[in-house]
């Protein structure tokens, strides 16, 4: 099935599985992170730099055109999945292996929160043992790993990033869930399967990367089987936004670009796509107006007075300093400087640190949720 709502770009594995083996070679195999940063292709590290940072260089949010966005959602696949080839070592490194927000409870440390947020999202879905579960765009696989845990369920991880399916795979091994976890290679705009494959679909914080909610909404109600569920934590500008506000546009153009996102749109617009689609909506809010007493952007507000004190969490928030960005920018240089990491790593990272102020921004003035939780189902007939 494919949607209408967009355009497609046509899928090349072979293409993606051979870059991938000449940029991140045995990397996959590391730990993770920062020893993940070393042997790096260079040449092909410059590729992606080039494929992926031409979007966003020289065209500021004042001088942006319709064009100029659609020529970013015509080219969403390969955008995200240069982002990803880029920016999944730094995310590690600098976050955790979920590539998510979330909110925090009074003294909750960073990781069980995380954990946290993905039980909830199992919790309002149903989830039950040998459940069979799509994940669209399931990262390094660490969402999954905790659902499949928490809720006994059976769960395939769709991914357009090889890197990150290997990632994923390895994972899942060292862990001892390898005969519940499985990871595919594909867009989530055109998706392989057979039509009513799942019990049911959650995507966290992914599909966002989609050029039309519409069109990856779509695909995944053909695969859910009538009556099935599909929950999501979508990223969303909040209906106070206004794109006619320069100020607006920056923050949003600023988000997409440190977040490798093509066209972000309003809760407003998020609610009729899912419906669009054929979903019965079942429950929706966006959790972060709930009263927290630490707001979900706290890690990377870079102020300590939200804080646990636990090693985890200082140095998350240092990571976000002044003196802490100064820090990684000026080790990355002189890293890049002598050959250990690849040229560009240091340019996307400030590109990650630039984003995650616009997010902050953003949370800030209610302009934007990385949070908006979406509950549907499915007709059963």
């Amino acid at each position: 099935m494919v949607a209408s709502t967009a355009t497609l770009e046509k899928e090349d594995h072979s293409r993606d599985a051979a870059f991938n083996k000449v940029l991140h070679g045995d990397s996959a195999k590391q730990r993770g992170g920062f020893m993940s940063m070393f042997n790096k292709d260079a040449t092909s590290q410059k590729a992606a730099v080039e494929e992926y940072f031409k979007h966003w260089d020289n065209k500021a949010a004042a001088d942006e055109t319709d064009e100029i966005r659609k020529s970013r959602r015509d080219e969403y696949a390969t955008l995200t999945r240069h982002y990803y080839n880029l920016a999944t070592d730094l995310y590690e490194n600098g976050w955790a292996q979920s590539f998510h927000f979330c909110r925090f409870a009074y003294g909750e440390p960073f990781l069980r929160a995380l954990a946290r947020h993905e039980h909830y999202l199992a919790h309002k879905m149903h989830l039950s043992d040998n459940m069979r579960v799509l994940d669209v765009g399931c990262g390094v696989g660490a969402p999954a790993r905790e659902i499949s845990k928490f809720a006994g369920v059976n769960v395939v991880g769709l991914n357009n990033n090889d890197y990150q399916i290997q990632r994923a795979t390895q994972y899942a091994h060292k862990e001892g869930l390898s005969d519940k976890l499985s990871f595919v290679k594909g867009d989530f705009m055109q998706m392989s399967f057979p039509p009513n494959s799942f019990d049911a679909v959650y995507a966290i914080e992914a599909t966002v990367h989609a050029p039309s909610l519409q069109g990856v909404y779509e695909q995944i109600f053909h695969v859910l089987k009538p009556g099935g569920v599909f929950g999501v934590y979508e990223w969303l500008m909040t209906d106070n936004y206004d794109n006619a506000n320069q100020h607006h546009r920056d923050i949003r153009l600023g988000i997409e670009q440190g977040n490798g996102i093509s066209n972000m749109v309003r809760i407003s617009e998020g609610l009729a796509a899912i419906q669009a689609a054929g979903f019965e909506l079942e429950m929706h809010e966006d959790l972060a107006d709930r009263p927290d007493t630490r707001p979900w952007y706290y890690p990377l507000d870079g102020d300590f007075k939200h804080c646990s004190w636990s090693i985890g969490d200082f140095l998350s928030i240092a990571r976000m300093t002044w003196w802490g960005r100064g820090f990684v920018h000026k080790m990355l240089g002189a890293a890049e400087t002598v050959g250990v990491i690849p040229r560009g790593t240091q340019k996307t990272a400030d590109s990650l640190a630039k984003g995650a102020d616009y997010l902050v921004a953003g949370g800030k003035e209610k302009l934007f949720t990385p949070m908006y939780l979406m509950v549907a189902r499915k007709p059963a007939a």
